[in-house]
C-alpha cells in the first residue's frame, strides 16, 4: 500500500505542472487526499473491517468533495485533478495511470447486485463533467470528452464525446487518408481540416462521400479496361477534367 501512496504522489508532478514541491501536493491537493483515504478505506474493507471503511470514505467526501467507494479497485499512478465532484461507484475498476478530471461520475445504471459500475484500463482520461455509467469498458489509453454521457464500450485508443457518447476512432489508416485527400484535390475540394476524428457528422459524410467516388472510379477503370479488351475503343479514353473554382480563377488571371 505505501508503494502505491509514494507512486501516486510522484504522478501529480507528472500529470499537474502547477505541482511545485512535495509539501505543497501533500497539503493542498483534495485528489490526491481523496485517494489516500481510498488505500486506507480499501485495506479495511478487504479486511472485513466494511463500517470502518464507509466510515473513511464518508470523511473523505466530507473533506474533500470526492466519493470513492472503499470496494472499488484502482491501480498505481491514479490522479485526480481538482476533484470536486468526483463519483467513483463500489464495483468500478480503474487500471494503472489513469486520470480523471473534475465532476466525474463512474456511476451504475441498476439497482442489482453484481458489476454495475465501468472498468477504466489502463492510461484512460476522462475529461471534466463526464459521466461513465455501467459495467462498461473504457479501453486501454480511452479517451471520455468533457462532460460526455457514456454508456457503451469504447475501444482501446478511441475517444467518446458528446451526449449519448459517440466514438472517435483515431490511428485512421494513412493509405485510407491519402486517397480521400487526392479524391478531394482531383474534385476541387479543399478538405483541410476535416478529420476522420471529428464528431462532426458532415465531415464523416464528406468522407464517405470520397471513398465511394474513389471505389466507382475504381470500377470505372476496370469496366473500361475490360471493354478495351473486347474491342470497344469508346471506352478507353481519360475521363474530361473536372473544372474546378482554382481553374477559373487561374484562366483570369492568364
Amino acid at each position: 500500500m505505501f508503494k502505491h501512496i509514494r507512486e501516486d504522489i510522484a504522478c501529480v508532478f507528472d500529470r499537474d505542472p502547477a505541482a511545485r514541491n512535495t509539501f505543497e501536493v501533500l497539503t493542498t491537493y483534495p485528489g490526491l487526499h481523496a485517494l489516500l483515504h481510498y488505500r486506507v478505506a480499501n485495506w479495511c474493507w478487504s479486511h472485513g473491517l466494511k463500517y470502518l471503511a464507509r466510515m473513511i470514505s464518508f470523511f473523505s467526501r466530507w473533506f474533500t468533495g470526492i466519493e470513492i467507494h472503499p470496494g472499488a479497485t484502482i491501480g498505481r499512478s491514479f490522479f485526480i485533478d481538482h476533484g470536486m465532484g468526483v463519483v467513483i461507484g463500489e464495483t468500478a475498476e480503474i487500471g494503472d495511470n489513469v486520470t480523471l478530471y473534475h465532476g466525474v461520475t463512474l456511476g451504475g445504471t441498476s439497482w442489482n447486485k453484481g458489476k454495475r459500475h465501468p472498468t477504466l484500463r489502463d492510461g484512460v482520461v476522462v475529461g471534466a463533467g463526464a459521466k461513465v455509467l455501467g459495467p462498461i469498458e473504457i479501453g486501454e489509453n480511452g479517451r471520455v470528452g468533457s462532460n460526455a454521457v457514456v454508456t457503451k464500450n469504447v475501444p482501446a485508443g478511441a475517444t467518446a464525446v458528446g451526449i449519448p457518447g459517440r466514438i472517435i476512432v483515431k490511428n485512421i489508416d494513412p493509405e485510407v487518408n491519402r486517397r480521400r485527400q487526392a479524391m478531394a484535390s482531383k474534385m476541387g475540394f479543399d478538405a483541410y481540416g476535416m478529420t476522420d476524428e471529428m464528431p462532426d457528422p458532415i465531415a464523416r459524410s464528406i468522407h464517405s462521400l470520397l471513398d465511394h467516388m474513389h471505389a466507382v472510379d475504381e470500377k470505372i477503370e476496370r469496366m473500361s479496361t475490360a471493354l478495351g479488351e473486347l474491342g470497344h475503343q469508346e471506352c478507353t479514353g481519360e475521363l474530361p477534367k473536372l473544372e474546378t473554382e482554382l481553374d477559373d480563377i487561374q484562366a483570369s488571371k492568364d
